[in-house]
């Protein structure tokens, strides 16, 4: 797909201020969006959305075609009347920088519940139509999603020590739970009924005002996941449906032992059989929610990293192919061109870019991977062909200060100042313009970055096992020299958004 000249900000919602704990899709996304239709930036990329399990990693989620309920907005729930103001009034005292997880989960898992209560007591006939109409149009995925997490509430473990008849998904035994449970499963729809309410709101105004939506699809799933749970045929378990080859990554730029994921693996075969059906599902709903692709760990589709379950590092592994050529035939055949991102980065054979070429996907630039010592370097602007997206470093990164002054090299920055004919003193509004002012289409920039932050505001530490995912901006750091800054180096490099964003799927 042929994308416009175009530039945008990488913000997960959760970054976003706010006075409940966590960014969420109310008053101050709403905001956030106008800033930066105001400077004429038209790309807001996001993480992926689903609710996030153990680690809070937006990259392991309980589905993966589930929002994520920290992200309802408790105002937007109090000016529909599903809480009251005293609900809100007595918020717990969270930090303004930084999500504390575990008491905001809990806080808004209270509201969440009270909302619920006042929609069974209080909701008009089309009201709790409309949800109605919703649970039938997502039932594919969330009959099952709901049963898992309520399910999940009750035992608070992992789904493959639950019940035998449970873990095997016994229809008598589901039915059963089902009736057993039927309020913890209907809240657990409720809850997905507004998240979507409010994203579909959120997105539309977004698009109204020229922003389109970026979003990430992690190539794997978590096992502790709705997917895995009722669709184990799809995945390489054994006779207690437990991995017997898991996910990762060998040793690379972040970690010397590789990073060793422990996503199941898929059946590739399987799936094939089925004309790889449930991918046709997961990204026609990602579709839905989103204006452009971005494809997580693509190399995955053309070759994935199996290490055996067993191993406590990802070295032990090996390179097993994929049949990315067929799934994206599939895909092209059914949906037609669709606008993806594909996440090259990592290890990066002639047959992986054979593959993002065959369908014309935009592959990616980081400018933090540029100066070594290598003066043919891919990330090096002078060497970008123009269907790329450039970023100045992505949510694995360090931000761009941190980079220069903590991560990279003397090498590196001797190479990076001659680059750039800069002393260094605005390292991150040189590479901005850097990232700005080369031929890529897109060029996208951690909020961070704009907002010259160290790395105290990192976002990830891959392999890292917590303390992650939790930074957060305040409110009143977007300053109007900042914007302008912004606008002026959009204006000069033709990066400026169109006034509304047209033709995009709904």
């Amino acid at each position: 797909m042929k994308f416009p000249r175009a530039a945008g900000i990488l913000l997960h919602p959760t970054s976003l201020p706010g006075r409940f704990g966590t960014g969420d899709m109310g008053r101050e996304a709403y905001r956030f969006v106008e800033l930066i239709a105001e400077t004429g930036l038209g790309l807001w990329q996001l993480m992926p959305l689903g609710p996030t399990g153990f680690g809070d990693s937006p990259y392991a989620c309980f589905s993966a075609f589930a929002g994520n309920p920290l992200l309802i907005s408790p105002e937007r729930l109090r000016e529909e009347g599903l809480l009251s103001e005293s609900d809100l009034a007595h918020s717990p005292g969270f930090p303004e920088d930084r999500v504390d997880f575990g008491p905001v989960i809990q806080f808004r898992k209270e509201l969440l519940r009270r909302a619920w209560c006042n929609f069974k007591s209080q909701a008009t006939a089309g009201q709790s139509g409309d949800f109605e109409d919703f649970c039938r149009a997502c039932a594919s995925w969330l009959d099952d999603f709901a049963l898992f997490m309520a399910l999940k509430e009750v035992h608070q473990t992992v789904w493959n020590v639950w019940e035998k008849d449970l873990v095997r998904c016994k229809p008598a035994a589901l039915h059963r739970a089902a009736k057993k449970y039927s309020d913890l499963v209907q809240s657990q729809k409720f809850a997905q009924y507004l998240f979507f309410r409010q994203w579909k709101a959120l997105k539309q105004y977004a698009n109204d005002l020229g922003i389109r939506i970026i979003g990430d699809i992690p190539i794997f799933v978590a096992y502790d996941s709705a997917d895995v749970w009722a669709h184990p045929e799809f995945f390489q378990l054994d006779d207690d449906r437990a991995p017997t080859v898991v996910a990762g990554v060998p040793p690379d730029y972040f970690s010397k032992t590789g990073q060793l994921w422990g996503n199941p693996l898929y059946r590739w075969d399987v799936m094939a059989h089925e004309g790889f059906q449930w991918w046709m599902e997961r990204l026609c709903a990602n579709l839905e929610m989103l204006d452009i692709i971005r494809l997580d760990h693509f190399r995955g589709f053309e070759a994935y990293w199996e290490v055996p379950a067993s191993e406590k590092t990802a070295i032990n592994g090996r390179w097993v192919k994929a049949p990315g050529d067929a799934l994206f035939r599939t895909l092209c055949a059914k949906i037609g061109d669709v606008p993806i991102i594909a996440e090259d980065l990592g290890i990066i054979t002639p047959p992986v870019e054979e593959l993002r070429d065959a369908f014309g996907f935009t592959g990616m630039k980081v400018l933090q991977f540029a100066f070594g010592d290598d003066p043919d370097n891919k990330y090096l602007p002078h060497n970008f062909i123009p269907n790329c997206a450039v970023y100045t470093g992505t949510h694995d990164n360090d931000t761009t200060l941190g980079w220069y002054h903590h991560s990279s090299t003397e090498n590196e920055r001797d190479f990076v100042r001659r680059y750039l004919a800069t002393d260094g003193r605005e390292i991150h509004w040189d590479m901005i313009r850097l990232a700005f002012s080369s031929v890529a289409h897109t060029a996208v920039v951690p909020l961070q970055d704009v907002l010259r932050l160290g790395s105290e505001a990192r976002m990830n530490y891959p392999g890292k096992a917590s303390g992650n995912w939790a930074w957060r901006y305040r409110e009143g750091q977007l300053t109007p020299d900042i914007l302008h800054r912004l606008a002026e180096l959009l204006r000069l490099y033709s990066r400026r958004k169109k006034e509304k964003v047209a033709g995009e799927r709904r």
